[in-house]
């Protein structure tokens, strides 16, 4: 049994030429599925009814419903989806200004990177999330919510799961789907140099560097990925990176006390940066229980914007949001599992 969530539009067609089927009927299942948010072909009333008989056969549309939603005294939603085989993701809505929203979507169930500052890291990696996982997080959000921007920011790095990723943005951004415009959606990776400049050839979207450090003695604690993509090659990918006339590379740079948020830190970042079209995003740490990373001074955060700013790099401070709530990436999948084996029966030792 296919799901049609795991197709791109040319697959979608291609399936259902495979059927005898005309090519635009992919456009019309597209829209019944997507804006329309319809999973029983029975209700899509403006295809003939052999054809929708025939579809029950030989395929299905999944879609999800949140099994746990935590609300943040700011508007923060943040969504855990249970999956078919019984594996978590979570999904978070951040209000932005004027009434906007930006959903932070997962690609992955855990993560390989194991970036010491990020709970997620601690879980491993399990799978990779399907197209249809991917996509069906926003369905789930714009179900209830809008949701202007996308950010491919959550569990997991995108670039690590690449096909199934580039195949959810191509669903994300047809005319029949839900019609974003590439300019509304980021990638955010830790930084795999091959995937980064494959992605580049494959999709417009928007793509962020979580960067983090300034110096790769630094970025190997903090980020084991740059042992085998030094800052010098990364940086270098960035300056080949093809971009767009306006689009620029966002650099995320989370503030750790202690750690990486010095004047010093700020002088290289603006040397590092030399020959791309950038701009940061300073992210202060937010901590969580059994790390030992702790959140900067305000003061600091602010003397480093400043100097960035000064040396005519776009720097922007990113509140913190969700603070109230298991507002850490992984932090709720982390909490309700460690719940659930608690309140699991325990096995009884054999006599």
């Amino acid at each position: 049994m296919v799901d049609l969530k795991n197709l791109s539009p040319a697959e979608l067609e291609a399936f259902l030429t495979g059927m005898g089927k005309e090519r635009f009927r992919a456009g019309q299942l597209m829209r019944w599925i997507y804006p329309r948010a319809v999973t029983d072909f029975a209700l899509m009333t403006d295809l003939a009814k052999d054809f929708r008989s025939e579809l029950a056969t030989r395929a299905m549309v999944s879609s999800f419903a949140p099994e746990v939603e935590e609300v943040s005294a700011d508007g923060t939603r943040k969504f855990l989806f249970r999956l078919a085989d019984g594996e978590s993701v979570e999904t978070v809505l951040i209000p932005m200004d004027e009434g906007r929203a930006t959903l932070c979507v997962s690609t992955q169930v855990g993560c390989a990177m194991q970036c010491a500052f990020c709970l997620t890291g601690t879980f491993g990696l399990t799978r990779n999330l399907t197209a249809a996982e991917i996509v069906n997080q926003v369905c789930a959000a714009r179900e209830r919510f809008s949701v202007d921007n996308l950010v491919l920011m959550g569990m997991g790095e995108p670039l690590h799961n690449l096909d199934n990723v580039v195949r959810a943005l191509e669903i994300l951004c047809c005319a029949s789907g839900f019609d974003y415009s590439t300019r509304k959606i980021t990638l955010s990776t830790s930084g795999l140099v091959p995937e980064m400049l494959e992605f580049g050839r494959r999709s417009r979207v928007n793509l962020a560097v979580s960067l983090n450090a300034t110096t790769d003695a630094v970025r190997n604690e903090l980020m084991p990925i740059n042992r085998r993509y030094p800052l010098s090659e990364l940086m270098r990918a960035c300056r080949d990176y093809p971009l767009l006339p306006r689009q620029r590379i966002t650099f995320e740079y989370i503030l750790i006390r202690g750690v990486n948020d010095s004047l010093d830190d700020a002088k290289r970042l603006v040397k590092l940066l030399h020959g791309v079209k950038a701009k940061v995003n300073l992210i202060p740490y937010n901590e969580h229980p059994g790390s030992s990373f702790r959140a900067p001074e305000s003061a600091t955060v602010e003397a480093f914007q400043l100097y960035l700013l000064s040396r005519n790099v776009v720097a922007i401070r990113r509140a913190s949001k969700g603070q109230d709530i298991s507002a850490a990436c992984g932090q709720l999948k982390g909490e309700l599992e460690e719940r659930k084996l608690s309140t699991d029966p325990q096995p009884q030792p054999q006599p």
